[in-house]
């Protein structure tokens, strides 16, 4: 197939490229490098690399042409950054998605995958057991908003025009290449330099973290899915926040001490006590669920295959 994945040059969006040109897919990337390039040298070398914005027209319409499937993972990250640049989390969501779809219009694609999150279910995750995706969500930030606009925009696009969509939301996705703006990294960087580990709270608030290798898997096992659909990519295991430092210390080796703080207002939004999320319904769809255990996928992460980092040749 030719496959289009904005936001390719960033963690999730870069595994997602290398695996599509593994199987001999050609891929088309449009990323406007903010973050820099994720994607190894040896794979950008093998792609289409457009240096654009989603935020524009031109740009996302002129990497459309020919393409088959749109893998749509541009998006604004991190909790600090989303909390400090709250209008340009949401244009980048809300318009680039709408210039994403109106090219899809343009150019005949009938599939699209969107990169939702996890986050839009915030405190709903109240409830005694794992998240699945008939909860009633309760987003409250601007970067879980915009997402959640985005589902309902794109099941409404579905309903009207008949783009299959599936948008995926991710729980907590870790593993090679992700930078310290994520928590699994900046645990790992303060434990290699014996630095203390901030933890915001007591510790005792749980995720779900789910192993990029998986994520990758899903996606793939979902091309074949037809209308629109809302799947968690999770992995049904549920982990406090000290249990993953104290692991991570474990596996580095580390003399880091845990060091307990309070949380920036600013995350206040962010700060759920409880998430862990089904995966049921992908399980149903696919057959398939994210497997590999939270300390299995840290030990992969802190000994990822060499790679080196694109350069930005082969940019059209």
């Amino acid at each position: 197939m030719n496959v289009l994945v904005t936001g390719g040059a960033g963690f999730i969006g870069s595994h997602l490229v290398e695996r599509l040109v593994r199987e001999n897919h050609k891929v088309t990337v449009l990323d406007n490098l903010l973050r820099g390039n994720k994607i190894p040298n040896h794979i950008f070398s093998q792609i289409t690399f457009i240096e654009g914005d989603v935020r524009n027209y031109h740009d996302v319409s002129r990497s459309m042409l020919g393409i088959d499937i749109v893998y749509h993972f541009a998006a604004v990250l991190g909790v600090d950054v989303v909390a400090d640049f709250p209008v340009e989390t949401m244009d980048v969501e809300v318009i680039g998605t709408r210039n994403i779809i109106n090219a899809a219009h343009e150019f005949g694609i009938t599939q699209l995958f969107y990169a939702s999150t996890s986050g839009i279910y915030s405190h709903s995750a109240i409830v005694k057991t794992a998240l699945n995706e008939e909860v009633l969500v309760d987003p409250r930030t601007s970067y879980a908003m915009a997402k959640r606009y985005n589902e309902i925009y794109l099941a409404s696009h579905f309903e009207e025009k008949g783009i299959n969509t599936i948008a995926l939301r991710f729980f907590n996705v870790y593993g090679e290449r992700q930078d310290n703006r994520m928590v699994i990294p900046r645990f790992i960087e303060q434990a290699e330099t014996n630095a203390a580990i901030t933890v915001f709270g007591n510790g005792l608030q749980t995720r779900d973290f789910t192993y990029i290798d998986d994520v990758i898997e899903a996606c793939f096992r979902l091309q074949n899915t037809t209308g629109f659909h809302i799947v968690n990519i999770a992995n049904e295991q549920e982990w406090t926040i000290k249990d993953l430092a104290e692991c991570i210390i474990e596996l580095t080796e580390s003399k880091s001490n845990i060091c307990y703080v309070d949380a920036p207002k600013k995350r206040y939004d962010y700060e759920v006590e409880r998430r862990i999320g089904s995966a049921e319904k992908l399980y149903a769809l696919t057959g398939f669920k994210p497997t590999t255990p939270l300390k299995k996928g840290l030990e992969l992460t802190l000994t990822p295959q060499e790679y080196t980092a694109a350069n930005g040749h082969n940019s059209i």
